[in-house]
């Protein structure tokens, strides 16, 4: 597909309805255009006292529930018009509904759910999202919801650790599952618009020598097993702001976020790299020898304005890349905060 389908965003906002962690304490950089979750809550909640003249606002019993898993909300803005995308659900879909009610989200205006790849900490909500968003879209008289899965689906995944055991994944939810919740299924693996502001990746190219899959991944279609580090159906989420540059939303990087950035590039040549987006997929003793590959490259290679790690990425990536992109290039994704992208001249 050709990338002018695509248009250059006036504004993007990015919404983390469900992550790994929870954070609105933490001061941010100057230059990172995020918004901790309980400035947001401030702004939007009614006082409930006042003190000294002062308003006070109840916020602490609106905070999000972390969780391991991940879910962003993205809104696009060309002029007066606004499109609205769900990235991934997260695991649990009761999780879902409640952060998107702590959040004030309007489930109406949810267009499109993309799912980044097949596994359950991702997909695992679908059928009680899907429905809560068909049966908002029918009371307000719109048109269900496109859900748009990569076609290659398996039954069930889980990773071999290093005693022999399987940890297992739930099975993923079927597709039946998800035209029953009221959703109108998109299966397709190459490039294409989402939402028409978006862009959904096809393949992502394994170009780089170190990201080689998820080390002791497996995958299972009925009762046949079989070794998958590759995790070819993953797919990423872009959306490019004027003046700015294109946002990659990675929810994984089974890939490789290097590899995923690349990508980015390919679809959008000549557009610099803006907000990287999601789990880098780089904890664990197997996936950790790769951070500082990880962090060159992403330096050297990508160079987007900000880094924003989240999900499964670990604690000791996230530490490597807050030194390296110190200061005022790293905003990590923590739940309930947002990301607001304004377009430059």
């Amino acid at each position: 597909m050709a990338t002018n389908d695509v248009p250059a965003l006036d504004a993007l906002e990015l919404t983390i309805v469900v992550d790994n962690e929870t954070d609105t304490l933490s001061s941010i950089d100057p230059g990172v255009d995020q918004l901790p979750e309980l400035a947001s809550l401030l702004q939007r909640l009614p006082p409930s006292r006042e003190h000294e003249g002062h308003p006070g606002v109840c916020a602490f019993d609106h905070l999000c529930v972390a969780c391991h898993g991940l879910s962003v909300l993205v809104r696009g803005t060309v002029g007066s018009e606004t499109r609205t995308a769900l990235f991934d659900v997260g695991p649990y879909g009761d999780v879902w509904l409640d952060n998107v009610g702590r959040l004030g989200i309007d489930l109406a205006d949810i267009e499109c759910v993309f799912l980044s790849h097949w596994h359950a900490d991702h997909s695992g909500g679908f059928p009680v999202a899907i429905q809560a968003i068909a049966q908002a879209r029918s009371e307000a008289g719109l048109a269900p919801p496109i859900v748009d899965v990569h076609p290659d689906r398996p039954d069930q995944r889980g990773v071999q650790l290093p005693s022999g055991a399987f940890a297992l994944l739930p099975p993923e939810p079927t597709i039946a599952a998800l035209e029953g919740a009221g959703g109108t299924i998109w299966q397709t693996a190459a490039p294409h618009t989402v939402a028409d502001f978006f862009l959904g990746s096809g393949e992502i190219d394994r170009v780089t020598a170190y990201e080689t899959g998820l080390a002791g991944h497996h995958t299972w279609r009925g009762d046949d097993g079989e070794a998958d580090p590759l995790i070819m159906d993953e797919r990423f989420l872009a959306a490019h702001v004027r003046g700015r540059g294109v946002s990659v939303l990675s929810a994984c990087s089974h890939a490789g976020v290097v590899n995923a950035c690349l990508g980015a590039r390919r679809l959008f040549p000549d557009v610099p790299i803006d907000v990287v987006l999601g789990g880098y997929h780089l904890a664990g003793a197997l996936m950790e020898p790769r951070i500082p590959e990880t962090v060159r490259d992403l330096l050297d290679l990508i160079d987007p304005r900000i880094v924003a790690p989240g999900h499964c990425t670990g604690w000791r990536a996230k530490a490597a890349l807050a030194d390296a992109f110190a200061p005022g290039r790293y905003g990590p994704s923590v739940v309930g905060s947002r990301y607001h992208l304004v377009a430059e001249s």
